[in-house]
């Protein structure tokens, strides 16, 4: 079997938004990656989606689809704004815009220091790739602006009533969640059923993250029927 290269495989065969593609059902694997290799088109990342499936990988690995168990997801009645984020929302401390600057929140995510990762994720050809989902109609941005300066973001994809979240950044503090409270509430307020945040943190239970099964996650998505047709 030959080496997969690192990032997209240059071999594999580019997918437009129309195409559906299989991959390995999750519920029959017992571990987070459900599958390795192929690259980043629309049809392979928007299939991947639908069927509970995102890619994450380093940039010295093949793209590697994973599938975690168990999954973080915020529910409408579950979203959680502090009394603190109440009042710098109300007080309009931060402009906050939607699809207005997808390129500079998703380099915003990819530049920021992380000090629990080592380097990011967020390499040039996810750039490439989620900005033509972002071209497509797919792929969304809020953003948090402080005196003309973009200071926050978050960005995601939206299928049918599920935001999947990828990301989100901040160069001031309580940029990132005034960005993404603002979507989410929009979201909700627009009949979304959920926010898929993928892997639990403790940041994302702050704001009202909760766990479940992959199972049930799955469940979930055959309920809503994220699908593009």
């Amino acid at each position: 079997m030959r080496s997969l290269p690192a990032g997209p495989d240059p071999k594999f065969p580019y997918l437009d938004e129309s195409v559906f593609y299989r991959f390995p059902d999750p519920e029959k694997w017992n571990h987070n990656i459900i599958s390795i290799g192929g690259n980043l088109s629309p049809g392979i990342l928007l299939s991947a989606y639908e069927q509970g499936i995102f890619p994450w990988f380093n940039r010295e690995d093949p793209v590697i689809w994973q599938s975690p168990d168990p999954r973080c997801l915020i529910f409408p009645d579950g979203l959680r704004i502090s009394s603190s984020m109440k009042k710098i929302l109300k007080k309009g401390i931060f402009k906050i815009t939607f699809d207005e600057n997808f390129d500079g929140v998703i380099r915003g995510c990819a530049d920021i220091v992380r000090p629990d990762q080592n380097g990011t994720w967020i390499t040039e050809h996810i750039i490439e790739a989620y900005t033509k989902l972002h071209q497509l109609g797919w792929a969304h941005s809020a953003e948090a602006w402080q005196d003309g300066e973009l200071v926050g973001g978050c960005y995601g994809l939206l299928l049918g009533k599920i935001f999947c979240g990828e990301s989100m950044f901040s160069r001031t503090a309580n940029a990132s969640k005034a960005a993404f409270l603002s979507l989410a509430s929009l979201l909700f307020k627009n009949r979304a059923a959920f926010i898929d945040c993928q892997v639990p943190t403790s940041h994302l239970m702050s704001l009202g993250g909760e766990e479940i099964s992959r199972d049930d996650f799955l469940e979930l998505i055959k309920l809503y029927k994220i699908s593009r047709y």
